[in-house]
């Protein structure tokens, strides 16, 4: 994944979904962008000149339930974690991504649907080298008791634990190597859940208008209300790791390092970057 040249896609390919919090329809469509490009969300319902959003860190507004990017001139997009994971996981450094509301579709709630379009529309590699963050010393963030800390290491790989306390929820740790495991195979089909006792408060604050058991993972106290079996026996914890490795690669490039974690969330991987590039010390961009 990391010696290699960078890629984009090959066409340009579209979709259409509703939006998990906002509940409008959206329709989306991802075009080849040049070398260099990194990713960039277009708000096409948006004046033009002030409506591009850079995929990055620093340009991160909220991560309440979801993690949300917007510009200088106020143009925003969020819940674009999960197409950001399948991005990573296709191995895409550079798209445009055209998009005419505010929020990313939410499809079936996992990244499985953008990881199809990425492959329907063609993976193409470019004439020049992808630069890539390596870890050059052990760097440790703390909020309160949730942590993430990253170690030197020839690859990436992940250590991921929750605690959420539920007889639903049984399986709390995932280990994940990218040169081991496949984000297609391992970690891309696990959807978004929440518990049914969430949802009455989340619909107070104007949020999840549009979840739905289609897009979601329900809990209650004693079953999952969804139809099926869960795609994987772990399947809550892995979905943890998609959103991890969405927001991680809000860093702008790819990252080489051993990553370590418990109870992570929007709002303390993104503290991560933030403090990740504020020791440069630490890393270099190689």
């Amino acid at each position: 994944m990391f010696n290699l040249s960078q890629k984009t896609i090959n066409n340009s390919i579209s979709c259409n979904s509703v939006g998990l919090h906002s509940g409008c329809n959206v329709n989306i469509k991802i075009h080849p962008a040049p070398i260099n490009t990194g990713i960039i969300f277009r708000r096409t319902d948006l004046e033009f000149g002030k409506n591009e959003i850079k995929a990055e860190f620093k340009n991160v507004t909220t991560t309440n339930l979801g993690t949300s990017i917007a510009n200088e001139f106020g143009a925003s997009i969020s819940t674009i974690e999960h197409l950001m994971a399948s991005i990573w996981g296709c191995g895409i450094d550079n798209l445009i991504i055209e998009i005419d509301n505010i929020e990313v579709p939410i499809m079936d709630g996992s990244s499985e649907p953008f990881v199809f379009l990425i492959e329907c529309a063609g993976i193409t590699p470019q004439n020049e080298n992808r630069k890539v963050i390596e870890i050059l010393e052990k760097i440790r963030i703390e909020d309160g008791d949730k942590f993430i800390e990253v170690e030197p290491a020839k690859d990436f790989g992940i250590d991921l634990n929750i605690d959420f306390n539920h007889p639903q929820i049984k399986i709390n740790n995932l280990n994940f190597n990218s040169n081991l495991h496949s984000f297609k195979n391992d970690i891309c089909r696990a959807r978004t859940f929440c518990f049914k006792h969430e949802i009455e408060q989340m619909h107070k604050l104007g949020l999840a208008k549009g979840g739905s058991l289609d897009n979601s993972i329900v809990i209650d106290h004693d079953k999952i209300l969804n139809d099926g079996a869960l795609r994987y026996k772990d399947e809550f914890i892995r979905h943890k790791t998609l959103d991890f490795i969405g927001d991680l690669f809000l860093a702008g490039h790819y990252i080489i390092g051993h990553f370590k974690g418990y109870k992570v969330g929007h709002t303390v991987n993104n503290k991560f970057l933030h403090y990740l590039f504020s020791n440069p010390q630490k890393w270099r961009l190689v």
